[in-house]
């Protein structure tokens, strides 16, 4: 009997989500005791900040570049690396339970075999999963989660938030208190709201692993992602009109204005309402009209569904320990991105490289057997694209050559990741917009290729040793020429070369 590793995954998360790792409004006590026994890694980005290419870079240890996922609405093709199917050849049990993401959800004609398996009630096997039970944020569509919801509680479906309006644009409509896009009162009861159903079939599928089984068990929940709209019988937990506003907001209008004019063009213009250069937020919605109470309450929603999460987690993690390997299991914890929440007077996602989207949590709690002293703090940058080969060094397998990550370190500062990449390519409503970043030395440096609004001149360089919350723009600054061009270099050098472009099929 080997490792066993449980992964789980929360979408559009911050870093501060959780108190280990500084977050003061949710309370996180199973994510924070997984922390203490274990490594917690304070810098860690996505590949990408939107799902798809992000969640591909999880599953095939690759950069974007490579595994040609470049936006949200490609497909990745079913045929494409994964570790999970490295892990089945080595004789694992491999399970994906919640958010897959690696096909579009806007599927009517049933072209996606997501979305296929899942209306036909099957549930094996895809991309080396022996086990599938998908779920979205919402009761509609195929998947095995909106499924039951419509077979056992079909009023259930018309609860959630509805994403796309009648032209199936990305609903802009606000609610709650303050009228926040996106936030909406859920009379779902929580037990058949997302987190919990999901954290109830994970369980039920470790129970029914033999006891000697190794296993692969990918969790994946679609939670705190807009919309914002948990059970109405949670929103107690966290009292929106007594939050403070985080601290990537400013509040005086003409400082937060000068913040965002010293940063690329497309920044003010999506400020203003003026571009809309991705479908990663409502086209309709304005963000200069965002009000301090808005970010107030949707950092209260966000919260709420991170303390559902966890309780999840905690529930997941009781059932390894009745099952009596807890000792021999691998814990992991992370997200596919972050949320700006606020940051910048903004909400939402999009492309913006900055931490509220790229800095994401990053907790593994290794097994007992595995001899590693405990706990350790890692602020080597790593990436996503660490995941899978991480995986198959828990397992004892050959990394293969076609991942592209590196095995996390894991009990100390071992100075293997120097630097980490994240890539943006977006061609949407005529807009075509492509990002590079690198994350070296305590700086991020941010290039511009030629596109629709940058002309390839422009980008971002931040000091996040004095300028932790990214406003001072020094891309243009001449004390750090020398700086910047050294970084510009190694960002061009490290960024693998685009292997190809699938097109896209959907908008998600």
């Amino acid at each position: 009997m080997g490792r066993k590793i449980l992964f789980i995954t929360a979408d559009q998360q911050r870093y501060d989500a959780y108190g280990c790792n500084g977050g003061v409004i949710a309370r996180t006590p199973n994510v924070d005791a997984l922390a203490a026994a274990g490594t917690t890694y304070r810098r860690c980005h996505p590949q990408s900040v939107v799902c798809m290419p992000s969640r591909a870079t999880m599953l095939t240890g690759q950069h974007v570049s490579t595994h040609g996922v470049w936006m949200n609405g490609v497909q990745l093709p079913v045929d494409a690396p994964s570790v999970a199917a490295v892990l089945r050849v080595a004789g694992y049990r491999t399970a994906l339970i919640g958010k897959s993401h690696f096909d579009p959800f806007i599927d009517p004609f049933l072209s996606y075999p997501e979305n296929t398996l899942a209306s036909l009630g099957q549930h094996d096997a895809l991309r080396g999963f022996d086990h599938l039970e998908l779920a979205a944020h919402s009761g509609t569509g195929w998947l095995h989660y909106a499924s039951a919801l419509r077979a056992d509680f079909p009023d259930g479906v018309g609860m959630y938030y509805p994403v796309l309006d009648s032209t199936i644009n990305v609903n802009a409509t606000g609610g709650g208190d303050t009228g926040a896009p996106q936030v909406h009162v859920n009379e779902l009861p929580r037990e058949w709201y997302h987190t919990d159903w999901i954290a109830q079939r994970a369980v039920t599928w470790l129970q029914q692993l033999p006891d000697d089984e190794d296993w692969f068990l990918w969790v994946s929940f679609p939670d705190p992602h807009h919309p914002w709209d948990p059970p109405a019988s949670e929103t107690r937990r966290v009292a929106w009109r007594d939050l403070e506003l985080p601290d990537g907001y400013i509040e005086d209008q003409a400082a937060r204005e000068a913040v965002i004019d010293a940063k690329p063009r497309h920044w003010r213009q999506w400020y203003d309402g003026k571009l809309v250069g991705n479908f990663e937020a409502p086209p309709k919605w304005v963000p200069s009209t965002l009000t301090p109470n808005q970010v107030r309450e949707v950092n209260a929603m966000a919260h709420i569904e991170n303390e559902l999460i966890d309780e999840a987690i905690g529930s997941i993690m009781d059932s390894v320990r009745a099952k009596g390997w807890d000792a021999d299991t691998d814990v992991f914890v992370s997200a596919d991105h972050g949320e700006l929440q606020g940051d910048f007077g903004l909400l939402f996602k999009g492309p913006y490289h900055v931490d509220g989207l790229m800095r994401i949590p990053m907790i593994c709690r290794p097994a007992a057997n595995a001899g590693v002293t405990l706990p350790a703090e890692i602020r080597d940058p790593v990436g996503l694209v660490d995941l899978a080969p991480t995986f198959c060094a828990v397992a004892g397998v050959h990394v293969p050559e076609w991942m592209e990550g590196k095995p996390l370190p894991v009990a100390a500062n071992a100075g293997t990741h120097e630097r980490v990449i994240t890539e943006w390519d977006s061609s949407l409503f005529g807009v075509e917009m492509a990002l590079r970043t690198m994350c070296r030395d305590n700086w991020v440096i941010t290039t511009y290729l030629p596109g629709t609004v940058h002309d390839g001149t422009e980008g971002e360089l931040y000091n996040l040793a004095d300028d932790p919350l990214q406003r001072v723009n020094r891309f243009d600054d001449p004390e750090v020429r020398s700086v910047r061009d050294d970084l510009i270099a190694d960002l061009r050098a490290a960024t693998p070369l685009t292997v190809s472009r699938a097109p896209v099929v959907a908008p998600v």
